[in-house]
């Protein structure tokens, strides 16, 4: 009888391991199918006037309590994924100024930038790029007071977390973070992921994102409907949310890690999801040209992990207009779209899909005054990032 059930508790727990036995081989297809895509790649026109630079946002160290990350590992990691920028929001320290300790400047050949995240009176979640010294104290001022005082500075304001408060919508931040890594890594069940990761992370610990991976739906809206209603521009960016405190180690007396597994290194995060921002040529990556771009709203974001990004255009034809522009409606207005793969073109209108195209180039027709932007999918990858967006422009506005 014993015998007969340690039998069937056996055959249970390997009838258990099928469903991640499966999801590792979908993980080995996708692999070799982003290495196949990454052959096709056509490179960046030359025609192009821009330089695209890819880095991150919403970035923290050990300096804001959350984190175990050092500046060693950001810098190695931003190296080793070639980031052109990262930019840092530290949490506040009542007892210092985490903007001025982070890391600022060029390091390694990457542009720092210091920044903060704060909480507003109105339960708003803020970036705050840069930062500012009295962050600690901003938690009693409401998000239009924090928003002006960072306008003041010559600084802007991107409201994180949008489903946590909605006063954002009726301030003037400058933009919202419409993708949160962390976030949406924390919807998966821990059960689920100890089981893949014994399966998968040994081959594809990069990958297994792509696991969970899901279309930020309701920020989506939520970022529409506020263009819209406000009649306003809005910079949609990506955030990272890194820190780099997921895992498990075991340390000696002096602090060294004997032994430690971590499940989302800098280096991870990095290479997963990025904001490329477009410089024209001619003018130099700087502090203050990125964050003259990124205001402007010459940017996108892009799940790099997927395929390398760069080369990616949305434009009005024979027009210097790019994404981020806003400019009066012309009659019979041409929107291009450009993508260094061969891939499934959306372009939505007001929130609303208007038309999709497929290939490397497509090109719409405006249909009146609205806010115009582009997703781009990549349709040829397998599940489980099937059907999951590649590519998020920020709007051309036509008024």
């Amino acid at each position: 009888m014993k015998r007969k059930i340690l039998i069937v508790i056996l055959g249970l727990i390997v009838l258990s391991q099928i469903p991640f036995a499966y999801r590792r081989y979908r993980l080995g297809r996708l692999r070799n199918t982003i290495q196949q895509l990454a052959a096709q790649r056509v490179p960046p026109s030359a025609e192009n006037e821009y330089i695209d630079y890819k880095g991150v946002i919403h970035v923290h160290s050990f300096l804001g309590g959350h984190s175990t990350g050092t500046f060693a590992e950001l810098i190695a990691a931003a190296k080793a994924n070639q980031l052109d920028f990262v930019i840092m929001t530290e949490h506040p320290q009542a007892e210092f100024d985490t903007s001025a300790m982070t890391l600022n400047g060029t390091h390694a050949g990457v542009l720092f930038i210091n920044g903060n995240e704060v909480a507003s009176a109105n339960g708003d979640r803020l970036l705050l790029i840069p930062g500012t010294s009295n962050a600690a104290s901003m938690n009693t001022q409401s998000t239009q007071q924090i928003v002006e005082q960072q306008k003041l500075n010559g600084g802007l304001t991107i409201a994180a977390y949008l489903s946590e408060s909605d006063s954002w919508k009726s301030s003037a931040v400058d933009g919202v973070e419409v993708y949160n890594l962390f976030t949406n890594a924390r919807q998966i069940k821990p059960v689920v992921i100890f089981f893949d990761g014994l399966w998968s992370y040994r081959s594809y610990a990069d990958l297994m994102f792509a696991n969970f991976f899901a279309r930020p739906d309701e920020n989506l809206r939520r970022w529409d409907a506020a263009m819209l209603d406000t009649n306003r521009k809005l910079v949609a960016t990506a955030g990272n949310d890194a820190h780099s405190n997921v895992g498990v180690s075991l340390n000696d007396d002096s602090g060294k890690q004997l032994i430690g597994v971590k499940l989302d290194p800098y280096e991870r995060s990095f290479r997963t999801v990025r904001t490329h921002i477009l410089i024209k040529k001619g003018i130099s990556l700087t502090r203050e040209t990125l964050l003259q771009a990124l205001t402007a709203g010459h940017c996108y974001i892009s799940f790099d992990l997927f395929g390398e990004a760069a080369g990616f255009s949305f434009a009005v034809k024979n027009s210097e207009t790019i994404m981020g522009d806003e400019i009066a409606s012309v009659t019979n207005s041409e929107l291009v779209v450009q993508v260094p793969l061969a891939a499934r073109i959306v372009m939505s209108k007001n929130g609303t899909v208007v038309e999709q195209r497929q290939g490397t180039t497509a090109e719409f027709l405006a249909t009146g005054p609205g806010v115009y932007r582009a997703e781009v999918y990549l349709d040829n990858l397998p599940a489980p990032a099937l059907g999951k967006p590649w590519i998020i422009s920020n709007p051309i506005y036509l008024r």
